[in-house]
């Protein structure tokens, strides 16, 4: 198993399941209904050239999140 690292540090075409993420707020509320819960598999598809946003694919979606956000979800890379 790797080591838990922020989903904004994981390398660009990586996969990685969700082990945490803040419990509160509205931007975490809205992440959770749109399916990013913990043990959820995610693809980094994408970084803007500054690193903010970036693009991740979720349940056969993308979805494009601010790097502050990505910052505080917690994710395992899948070997």
């Amino acid at each position: 198993m790797a080591d838990p690292i922020a989903l904004s540090h994981l390398p660009v075409g990586s996969q990685a399941n969700v082990v945490d993420y803040p419990l509160s707020g509205t931007a975490f509320l809205r992440l959770r209904e749109m399916g990013l819960l913990p043990g959820t598999t995610v693809t980094l598809m994408r970084k803007a050239p500054l690193g903010d946003p970036l693009e991740i694919k979720v349940r056969g979606y993308n979805l494009t999140l601010r790097k502050t956000e990505a910052d505080h979800i917690t994710v395992e890379p899948v070997a």
